[in-house]
């Protein structure tokens, strides 16, 4: 009875979001209900809404109905996981990269990935950011070993070929009327931030996203100052970490393990 219950429940959930083309005969049954169809409708476009709502950057680029006529194609082959709809979507960017419409909007993915970004850092755990003065106290030597971990809603990206984050932060905000020749079309990056409580949108350059590479894998200051140098040799170290802070990017430090002990 179990597994006739469960193995139903699987099927029914499945022809929600489904072709009518469904094998289970007891799901097939209700499938021409007016009531399934009313509660599949319902399903689907609480999905294709809550994909609205995560990715309104997008959504304002393509305009309405492009975006949802495309999000009722992602829902279909990639429903919710999770009830949280909030996280729903993180698939969404890699749907659009393979997206024929969207072919000719090369921005787009990334735009879709800022969006995510955003929805990330909104719903991330609190934490105090690093206090910029207690790190300037600290000596140059133990500065260089001090582990510093990335703040719990940090979110930060490099797009090599295109200017996403301008692209985003113009049509997030209401700048979208204003002409897009204006944009230098380079590489940039971006870093979202929640350091209290109203996410942060600023540039960062690779440098600075090679930076925050390295503390996320729990490299010591002086490492991700090196792998921060490996892309600009020419980087203001003392500014970008600056920034960092100012940001509230940057949280709880530890010293590494190859300081502790030396004298």
């Amino acid at each position: 009875m179990t597994s006739s219950l469960g193995h139903f429940q699987s099927a029914f959930a499945a022809a929600l979001l489904a072709s009518e083309d469904i094998a289970d005969p007891a799901v097939q049954a209700r499938i021409g209900q007016p009531a399934f169809t009313v509660y599949r409708n319902t399903v689907m476009k609480g999905c294709i809404d809550a994909l609205e709502s995560n990715f309104p950057t997008v959504a304002r680029l393509v305009g309405g109905e492009w975006f949802r006529a495309a999000a009722a194609l992602h829902v279909a082959a990639d429903p919710p996981r999770d009830g949280r709809l909030m996280h729903y979507g993180d698939r969404f960017e890699a749907f659009l990269a393979g997206f024929g419409p969207a072919t000719d909007l090369v921005y787009l993915p990334g735009v879709a990935r800022l969006d995510a970004m955003w929805c990330q850092a909104h719903v991330a755990a609190d934490a105090e950011p690093l206090d910029a003065a207690w790190l300037a106290r600290c000596e140059s030597e133990a500065l260089a070993r001090l582990v510093v971990a990335p703040h719990p809603a940090a979110r930060w990206a490099w797009f090599a070929d295109h200017p996403v984050f301008s692209i985003w932060r113009r049509n997030r905000t209401d700048d979208a009327d204003r002409a897009a020749d204006d944009i230098a079309w380079h590489g940039e990056g971006a870093l979202i931030t929640r350091p209290r409580d109203g996410v942060q949108a600023a540039l960062l350059d690779e440098p600075g996203c090679a930076f925050l590479d390295a503390c996320a894998c729990g490299l010591p200051l002086a490492d991700a100052a090196e792998q921060a140098l490996r892309t600009n040799p020419d980087a203001d170290l003392a500014a970008l970490l600056e920034s960092l802070l100012r940001a509230g990017a940057l949280t709880s430090c530890v010293l590494h393990p190859s300081f502790e002990g030396t004298s």
